[in-house]
């Protein structure tokens, strides 16, 4: 029993030091200028484009059922009209950047794995190296620039959207004037709510980034293994975002509260 603990303890160790080297092949790969831009663009339409539909609608929900909770939780202490401030500060610095992960990771971090992944069950990617051509170059940096690249758009368009659901309960439910509800919006958002809320999108989209390539990459198993692995990239961006989200939060509280 505890040889298999061991063993399995091993196996962990190994797997993250295989991922960790594998993020700095990429890293290699982009700061040594090797980047094929054309490719680069076709994985952001692809990739962020048709999120776009996705993002907007589950953003709207978000910000409407903020609305109508922090309507009626804030009308019990007649402060209804800080539901501009509650909705705005609470998507900025939380909701949109983690969600915006979860629906990305589920759509876009699950496509990159199973493209990557078929194409290694089918030895596409070995054929690419003995061609002479890096695959890593060629197949992995393209589709990890583009997450990088696409996902704080799309973090801007949730918040938006969902502050625009949060506007639609205020003056409709709440019965606030649209120009009060418009005005404390502004006041009430520092450029600190927006950078912190880029900071993690940034962590996040290299974290989703990571994990989809790496698991495409060295998926095995034909095409059952595709979908294990597929499912199994989703789960670990899904669990690493919220720890990551945890401690992110935490240091940017610490330092600018």
């Amino acid at each position: 029993m505890n040889i298999k603990i061991f063993k399995n303890i091993f196996k962990c160790f190994n797997a993250v030091g295989e991922a960790i080297f594998f993020l700095g092949d990429v890293l290699k790969v982009i700061f040594s200028g090797r980047v094929r831009f054309a490719q680069v663009l076709d994985q952001m339409y692809y990739q962020g484009v048709q999120s776009v539909i996705i993002i907007i609608l589950s953003s709207l929900a978000t910000g409407i059922v903020l609305g109508l909770q922090g309507s009626i939780t804030l009308q019990r202490f007649g402060a209804r009209e800080f539901i501009a401030p509650l909705v705005g500060l609470s998507l900025l610095r939380e909701l949109s950047p983690v969600f915006t992960a979860f629906i990305y990771s589920g759509k876009s971090g699950a496509g990159i794995t199973a493209e990557l992944g078929t194409m290694n069950t089918h030895e596409q990617i070995q054929a690419t190296r003995a061609m002479g051509v890096d695959p890593i170059e060629f197949l992995v940096v393209p589709r990890f620039l583009a997450c990088v690249l696409v996902m704080p758009v799309l973090v801007v368009l949730s918040e938006l959207v969902g502050m625009f659901g949060g506007y639609i309960v205020g003056i409709l439910h709440a019965q606030l004037p649209s120009a009060i509800y418009i005005r404390q919006t502004i006041q009430s958002i520092d450029y600190v709510d927006f950078i912190s809320g880029m900071i993690k999108t940034f962590f996040f989209s290299i974290i989703v980034a990571w994990i989809c390539c790496y698991q495409g990459f060295f998926t095995s198993g034909g095409a059952l293994g595709v979908g294990r692995y597929t499912t199994r990239a989703v789960a670990y961006s899904y669990i690493t975002v919220i720890i990551s989200n945890a401690v992110l939060t935490m240091v940017i509280l610490t330092l600018w509260g």
